[in-house]
């Protein structure tokens, strides 16, 4: 038997690096694999790579609006009955500026996906789980929901509101043996970091790129994979004494 045998999960920014291995780890851990994402095209090709593994189905959804929360919340459960595990997982990086050049626009674009899109899959899996007494949500910071980044201001703002909203979860779920915990990356090996790392340093975004890198004691960046090894473990009952817990995969950067 694997690790989540015969558990529903719904990963949201499901064709994306992060999301899309942690989906190969639960299908290969026996877990049914409901993909959620807003680029259509990027689903499909999430939905062939992975359909060796295991039971996925997907669907296009913008988690910013709440009739499209509600509507991949239905069809999971029209297609596998239960949801079991959340990986509250989509999220947007933003423009990299001081706060005095960030506009209010994609100040409202940032905390949109990242914060009202957290809540709302919060507001539309918990009744779910509540339901039937358990379930195990992973809401994804970053590091920069712990710490505060020069130039990142709406970003940052956001994954302390995760954060935030996981503790409150948390204490709300509890008494349904509910665990809410987030998980805080450094930077990884994904199209987010190629877009900051333009946004740094638009000439040279190598030279940015080795600047992040000094800042991590383990000296590289993190991989899809050691972010998705670290949500397996927190989608499992391994961790079924766990909650309200923030979770670093960032190097040891936090030990400084």
């Amino acid at each position: 038997m694997g690790r989540l045998d015969r558990k529903t999960a719904v990963i949201t920014g499901g064709s994306g690096g992060i999301g899309k291995k942690t989906a190969e780890l639960f299908l290969k851990e026996g877990a049914r694999v409901c993909l959620v994402d807003l680029d259509e095209n990027a689903l499909q090709v999430a939905k062939e790579e992975l359909k060796g593994f295991g039971d996925v189905v997907t669907v296009t959804s913008n988690v910013t609006e709440e009739d499209q929360v509600r509507n991949y919340v239905q069809n999971t459960l029209d297609a596998y009955g239960t949801i079991d595990i959340f990986f509250n997982n989509a999220g947007v990086e933003g423009k990299v500026a001081p706060i005095t050049e960030q506009a209010v626009e994609d100040l409202d674009k940032v905390l949109g996906v990242n914060v009202r899109g957290i809540f709302l899959g919060l507001k539309h899996v918990l009744p779910v789980m509540t339901k039937k007494e358990s379930g195990s949500i992973i809401n994804m910071s970053s590091v920069s929901g712990l710490i505060g980044v020069p130039g990142l201001a709406p970003y940052v703002a956001s994954k302390h509101g995760v954060a935030g909203l996981t503790k409150v979860a948390a204490l709300e779920a509890a008494s349904a043996s509910i665990r809410v915990n987030s998980v805080h990356p450094s930077p990884v090996n994904t199209r987010m970091m190629r877009s900051l790392e333009k946004g740094y340093n638009p000439k040279d975004a190598e030279a940015a790129r080795e600047k992040r890198t000094e800042a991590i004691p383990l000296a590289r960046y993190g991989e899809s994979e050691d972010i998705a090894n670290l949500v397996l473990f927190l989608a499992s009952d391994e961790s079924k004494f766990i909650t309200g817990s923030q979770y670093r995969v960032d190097g040891g950067m936090g030990a400084g």
